[in-house]
C-alpha cells in the first residue's frame, strides 16, 4: 500500500466517525426528528435504521455482511449482568443476534474466572441493525460487539458514569507499544479468552495491542490468528462471531489466513514510519456516500418496515 494511499485511508477512518468509544452520551436523550422524505430513495440508510428504537418480532437473522446488512429479531443484552455492565446507554446499541447476546454472557463468566473483573460493553447493533448514525462501517448485523478495555468496577456505575466516563487507553504515546503503565495480565487474559470461544470469528486490536499479546501470550499461541491489527481499537477490542448456523441470508467473512500466530513480518508492516505517520495526501479524499436501502439486502426493506 503506497504512502499516498496510506494517507488516505487514515484520513477516511477519520470522516467515516467519531471514535466512538470516547464520545459521550447523555442521561437525558431525546428522539431524533421526523425525516422530510423517508420514502426518498436517496436518503442514507443509516438515517432509517437510526430512528428504529425497537426490534422486529420476527425470527432471529443476521442479514448481508457485517458492513452492508441489518438484523431481524434482534435481542438486547441486559444492561448490568453478573459480570458485565452495558455503556453508553442513551445510544440504544445494545441489540445483536440472540447468539451475539449469549456469546457475551458466557464470556463475561469466564473472563471473571480468568482474571478480569468483568466486561464494559460498549457499541454492539441497533435495534435492527444496519448503518450507524455514528461510528462504526460495520456492527450493521447484529454480530460484533465492542468491549472496553478497562475492567469494570465492583460497583454498579452510574447512568451519568456511563454516558460521560472514557475508556482507557492502553496504547503507548509513540504508538509503536502498549503503554506499560496501563497494560496488565488482565488484558492478555481477557482477550485470549475472548479469541479462544468457538463462536468467535475474529478480534480487532490495535496493532500495539497485537504486539503485546504476541510478547504475552507464552507457549499458548493457537488463538492470536484470530486477532488481527486495524486502525484504531485503542480503547477497546472489537469482537466478532461466526455467521450463525442455518443463516443462508447471512454473508461470513472470509476465513482467517491460515499463516500462523500473525506475529512475525505482517505485523511488522504497521510500524513502518509510512504507517504511523502517513504523509498528508496531496488531496483530502472525500468521504464515501452513505449506503441507501437500495444497496442493503432486500430482506432490510422488511426489516424496517415491520411492525
Amino acid at each position: 500500500m503506497t504512502p499516498n494511499r496510506l494517507a488516505a485511508v487514515a484520513v477516511l477512518l477519520l470522516l467515516a466517525g467519531p471514535a466512538a468509544a470516547q464520545d459521550r452520551g447523555t442521561v437525558d436523550p431525546k428522539p431524533l426528528p421526523p425525516l422530510a422524505s423517508p420514502d426518498d430513495p436517496k436518503t442514507p440508510a443509516k438515517a432509517l435504521f437510526g430512528r428504529k428504537a425497537t426490534p422486529t418480532h420476527m425470527e432471529a437473522r443476521a442479514i448481508g455482511f457485517y458492513s452492508k446488512g441489518c438484523l431481524a429479531g434482534g435481542t438486547a443484552l441486559p444492561v448490568n449482568g453478573p459480570a458485565w455492565q452495558v455503556m453508553r446507554l442513551s445510544r440504544n446499541r445494545n441489540w445483536g443476534h440472540p447468539e451475539l447476546v449469549a456469546m457475551l454472557e458466557r464470556l463475561a463468566a469466564d473472563a471473571r474466572k480468568a482474571g478480569w473483573p468483568g466486561l464494559l460493553v460498549g457499541d454492539m447493533s441497533q435495534p435492527r441493525g444496519g448503518p450507524m448514525l455514528t461510528g462504526h462501517a460495520s456492527h450493521q448485523v447484529g454480530l460484533d460487539a465492542d468491549i472496553w478495555l478497562t475492567p469494570m468496577p465492583d460497583r454498579e456505575l452510574t447512568r451519568k458514569e456511563r454516558e460521560e466516563m472514557s475508556a482507557t487507553m492502553v496504547v503507548a504515546r509513540d504508538r509503536t507499544d502498549v503503554d506499560p503503565a496501563v497494560w496488565t495480565p488482565g488484558h492478555v487474559a481477557v482477550i485470549r479468552t475472548a479469541a479462544k470461544r468457538p463462536e468467535v470469528d475474529r478480534i480487532f486490536v490495535n496493532a500495539a495491542i497485537k504486539k503485546a499479546l504476541c510478547r504475552d501470550a507464552g507457549a499458548d499461541r493457537g488463538w492470536l490468528a484470530k486477532v488481527r491489527p486495524y486502525w484504531g481499537h485503542d480503547y477497546h477490542f472489537h469482537v466478532r462471531i461466526h455467521c450463525p448456523g442455518g443463516d443462508p441470508g447471512c454473508t461470513p467473512q472470509p476465513p482467517v489466513p491460515n499463516n500462523g500466530d500473525g506475529c512475525g513480518k505482517e505485523l511488522d508492516w504497521w510500524f513502518q514510519d509510512s504507517v504511523l505517520h502517513p504523509p498528508p495526501p496531496k488531496e483530502p479524499p472525500k468521504p464515501r456516500p452513505p449506503l441507501t436501502l437500495a444497496e442493503l439486502p432486500p430482506a432490510c426493506r422488511m426489516v424496517l418496515q415491520a411492525p
